[in-house]
């Protein structure tokens, strides 16, 4: 992100603002770079939503994913717009937040999000493809460690994630897919792994077409 697009998105609270939440509400939080966001972030939102029994589902735009090539990257305008015309539904919100907190990565912003709102209880939600390398991610068994993490199966990621670094080392930690809703009274660490119906689409592939002009 440009340093003038930094300067908007601190200016304009319509993205960086903290979405307004009751105490006690159970938010999961949904970040990504959504280069561009499509339907199946979409049903990941809606399944943990859903499953989670969440009051409701922040979707974290980032500025930009540090373990991803930016060249590709579009503006984070665009990225917020395409991310709020998917997640229109009343208990979905799309934020900037971590441009004004200024944190590039998940373990700060739950960090920071935390000291905020100690009043919330948080899950961080992620597709299965983002399990793979999660043991990548910084300070990742600290993200383990804060907050529950719920794992949404995708195309070609429902069992091969579960071999991951993250998940074997982590395994004991792992609920029955049956006790979903009971994650977040519960104390961290621990994850669950979510079926949902497989939606195709990906990122990758939709910028794929439109260097095509498709």
């Amino acid at each position: 992100m440009t340093s003038s697009a930094t300067g908007r998105f601190e200016a304009d609270p319509r993205w960086t603002r903290l979405p307004h939440a009751e105490p006690g509400n159970r938010i999961g939080l949904f970040g990504g770079s959504f280069n561009p966001a499509h339907s199946g972030h979409r049903l990941v939102a809606e399944t943990a939503l859903n499953r989670l029994k969440l009051d409701q589902v922040w979707w974290l735009v980032t500025p930009g994913n540090p373990l991803k090539d930016h060249a590709d990257l579009a503006p984070l305008s665009q990225r917020l717009e395409q991310a709020a015309a998917l997640a229109r539904h009343p208990r979905m919100k799309v934020t900037a937040i971590e441009a004004r907190l200024r944190t590039a990565y998940t373990a700060e912003t739950l960090a920071r999000l935390k000291g905020l709102r100690p009043d919330l209880a948080f899950a961080w939600i992620m597709g299965a493809d983002n399990l793979a390398n999660f043991h990548r991610w910084q300070d990742w068994r600290g993200i383990l460690n804060q907050v529950t993490v719920a794992v949404v199966n995708r195309p070609g990621a429902s069992l091969s994630p579960l071999f991951a670094p993250a998940a074997r080392a982590f395994a004991r930690y792992r609920l029955a897919e049956v006790d979903a809703p009971l994650a977040l009274s519960m104390k961290p660490p621990h994850w669950v792994f979510l079926h949902a119906p497989l939606d195709p689409v990906s990122s990758t592939v939709l910028r794929a077409r439109q260097k095509e002009g498709l």
